[in-house]
């Protein structure tokens, strides 16, 4: 067969350990062999990050913004072992985090669903999407230890001068406080992305915060969300016949547990970053989950939402067999590949990522899985390969249906 041609690159973002080596088995079995591949290519590895004082990550966000669709490979953020193992100039950021800033996007997590990976839900019957904001809270954060009595204040001067203040707390002996924000411009994108991504999927929206009790802080998110959707989205809800459901956090994990699934979930940072893990694992494994950074004024950034499997890559430096899930991976690259078509108007690069994804889920049904969904599937007498095979049994469904 030809390959098919591309007219515009997508930006490919190299990553770190087993996941980068994964990345590059993907890319020579399942994608160089069918797809005149067209890439702007950053490397985000570490060392790299590190060589150009994580210039790269910025570089390859802005190169995002001009070509509008981007595919990112898993990436080390960089903690105090981190910074002795690579022997980095400084602990750099979450290049996620950068990049999330600079598009000002918004995160939408979704389990892959294939047969013989039951949830542990077991009324799930349609994939939770989780939509986190990705901007501010406990992740812009400023914190403090106190180490003795006294008074701490939140306090705000206005640009004139004026200065408003709120005791936080009198200590009496020592403790810790902690700042967080967040603005008006940031929740209110976060919102449009939340209720164009339900039209665009066509899926409900719920939404929850504890504004009971944070009256300002979380309520403004409440009333955020409420404004938008009266404004701008009520009557294309209404005319899909699609539900905004918002409820206190509570009650919305309460619903969750009961719920069917099939809608989108957002979620504020924090609640976010947990959750999406909690779905991801009630639905069977993180390697089958999802992400993909959506902004606002409609562009896309597709990774998987596992990190970079530190301890594979380990084993596989030391020459050891490794059977790591690359089904995110592959799922970030048809995602990523999906959109460019659509974009650029080539069904064809559409039909590929539709039948790639088909082939890698044939391939589980039939039996044929990695280690980690072989532990938990309902399946009998399964295969249970390495990395390199599983992604060769892939290739050998994908060209059947060719």
């Amino acid at each position: 067969m030809n390959k098919i041609a591309m007219n515009t690159p997508l930006v490919e973002m190299d990553g770190d350990e087993m996941t980068r080596i994964l990345w590059k088995m993907i890319k020579d079995e399942l994608l160089l062999p069918f797809v005149d591949l067209k890439t702007e290519y950053y490397d985000l590895g570490l060392e790299h990050r590190n060589e150009t004082n994580d210039q790269v990550t910025v570089d390859s966000a802005e190169a995002t913004k001009k070509y509008g669709v981007a595919v990112k490979c898993a990436t080390i953020t960089p903690n105090g072992a981190r910074m002795s193992e690579y022997n980095l100039k400084e602990m750099w950021k979450s290049p996620n985090g950068t990049i999330r800033s600079i598009l000002d996007g918004t995160v939408f997590r979704a389990p892959i669903v294939v047969k013989g990976i039951e949830p542990c839900v077991r009324n799930w019957e349609k994939p939770i999407t989780i939509a986190r904001h990705a901007y501010g809270d406990v992740y812009k954060n400023v914190e403090m230890k106190i180490e003795g009595a006294g008074k701490a204040e939140l306090v705000f001067t206005d640009k004139d001068g004026n200065v408003s203040r709120e005791t936080i707390h009198d200590f009496k002996d020592a403790g810790i406080i902690q700042g967080v924000h967040n603005t008006k411009a940031s929740i209110t994108s976060f919102a449009r992305a939340c209720f164009q991504y339900a039209v665009s999927t066509k899926q409900d929206l719920w939404f929850g915060t504890k504004d009971t009790i944070s009256k300002k802080y979380d309520h403004t998110f409440k009333d955020i969300f409420q404004e938008v959707y009266e404004q701008e989205y009520k009557e294309k809800f209404d005319e899909l016949g699609l539900e905004y459901f918002y409820s206190l956090i509570d009650d919305i994990v309460a619903r969750i547990m009961k719920a069917k699934g099939g809608f989108i979930w957002a979620c504020k940072n924090y609640d976010g970053d947990v959750m999406s893990d909690m779905v991801s694992s009630a639905f069977g494994s993180l390697a089958m989950m999802t992400s993909v950074l959506v902004s606002p004024e409609g562009i896309y950034e597709y990774e998987a939402a596992h990190g970079t499997v530190q301890r594979h890559y380990y084993k596989y430096l030391k020459g050891e067999e490794t059977s790591t899930n690359p089904v995110a991976t592959i799922f970030a690259w048809t995602g990523a590949l999906r959109k460019r078509g659509e974009l650029d108007a080539i069904p064809e690069l559409e039909k590929f990522a539709d039948k790639l994804e088909k082939a890698t889920l044939a391939t589980i049904e039939n039996g044929v899985m990695t280690k980690d969904l072989a532990q938990i599937t309902t399946l009998k007498d399964v295969t249970v390969l390495n990395s390199q095979d599983f992604i060769g049994a892939i290739r050998k469904q994908l060209e059947a249906i060719l």
